[in-house]
């Protein structure tokens, strides 16, 4: 009992990428990151926040609610929805400047996962955007995976039909790559 009452509890803050939209519950990405985990021999907790259509303004306004919750940890993953709708970097620098900061006044670790733009914006935008999740990291300290869906973006057998959200295996292989990320994570959670 002593055990499961100081389990870390993850919190993923995000959008559909780990709501986990067009798939089954099971095969959302924080249940499938809890199962890898738990393989690992670490009892952990997920708790899947995420929100499908959310941008950094959603995540930011909700921050409070998910964390009554509770969490000791937290995966950020927001800012897809921003960069497909073209929304100002600066906006989605200072939403998650803001969700940063108060999970660091709360005394959780971080890890902040980094998202790319698509390129019909240009590659002004396209470069700006990707900026905004490396320099939050290092101005915040958090552990910083640059980029959330890295080695299925593009692939049409690791995503939906949509071509945008994965399926299960690329959740699969999301999991796989981000492992090492998230395990650095639970040692900085460590009392």
């Amino acid at each position: 009992m002593a055990a499961a009452a100081t389990a870390p509890r993850i919190l993923v803050l995000g959008d559909s990428l780990t709501a986990g939209f067009g798939l089954a519950p099971e095969e959302a990405f924080p249940t499938r990151l809890e199962r890898a985990l738990r393989a690992e021999g670490r009892e952990v907790s997920l708790i899947n926040a995420g929100v499908s259509g959310d941008t950094t303004a959603g995540g930011k306004a909700r921050l409070d609610w998910a964390l009554a919750a509770r969490p000791t940890l937290a995966i950020v993953e927001l800012g897809a929805n921003d960069g497909l709708r073209g929304l100002d970097p600066a906006l989605t620098h200072a939403n998650l400047d803001a969700i940063l900061t108060r999970l660091k006044a709360a005394g959780i670790p971080v890890l902040l996962a980094g998202m790319l733009a698509p390129p019909n914006y240009g590659k002004g935008f396209e470069a700006e955007f990707k900026a905004v999740f490396a320099r939050l990291a290092a101005q915040h300290d958090v552990i910083f995976y640059p980029f959330f869906l890295d080695g299925v973006a593009g692939d049409s057998r690791l995503n939906l039909p949509d071509g945008l959200h994965p399926n299960a295996r690329g959740v699969e292989v999301i999991v796989e790559r981000i492992l090492p990320s998230v395990r650095k994570l639970l040692e900085r959670g460590k009392p």
